[in-house]
């Protein structure tokens, strides 16, 4: 797509969901038999990928949200994690997957396995549709990961400017020129 009919397409809709049926597939073996795995949607931007994914899983969940932020008022992250919404089940001697849109520093990632590794669950582990691993500054592990993307912005699946493009079924860029058309507001995560 060009700039004037939208966001370019970096993954297409068809390669995200061959990766969130990988995933499924993938996590539905690993955790069979292990009882009921509590998954952990970051909102807002984990959302889409949260409902396709537990859709597709064949063994016992739930889902639990949990919400952060860590923009304040720029489209730049802080670096300072701050709960803004927290689980409303007890996690204790669970299974849980945090779910999340996109791994950027990973600050937020460190701050979310830090706040739920001390509530005691059974295992503790992260899925991410995509990665920006150019900017990282924590190093966190991603035991499911979608897709390492450039140091562009994202928007599309979940991810969005200005709470705009998020339901987008791809995942595009967003050039500068289209950017400049919206003032940002806080973001999800980072």
């Amino acid at each position: 797509m060009n700039n004037n009919e939208g966001p370019e397409v970096l993954i297409a809709e068809e390669d995200i969901r061959k990766r969130v049926a990988a995933f499924a597939d993938q996590i539905s073996r690993d955790y069979a038999g292990k009882g009921k795995l509590v998954l952990v949607g970051v909102l807002k931007g984990a959302f889409i990928l949260l409902a396709d994914l537990s859709r597709r899983l064949t063994i016992p969940h739930r889902v639990e949200f949990i919400a952060v932020s860590s923009y304040g008022k720029s489209s730049v992250s802080t670096g300072a994690v701050r709960l803004i919404m927290d689980l409303r089940e007890d996690i204790d001697n669970k299974h849980v997957l945090i779910v999340e849109d996109i791994v950027d520093t990973g600050h937020t990632l460190h701050y979310l396995l830090s706040l739920l590794k001390a509530r005691s669950p059974a295992s503790l582990r992260t899925c991410a549709l995509v990665r920006k691993s150019e900017r990282a500054q924590i190093d966190v592990s991603i035991d499911y990961l979608g897709f390492d993307v450039p140091d562009v912005w994202v928007v599309g699946y979940g991810l969005d400017y200005a709470e705009q493009y998020r339901t987008l079924p791809y995942i595009g860029i967003l050039h500068p020129r289209e950017e400049a058309k919206h003032t940002p507001t806080p973001g999800d995560g980072c």
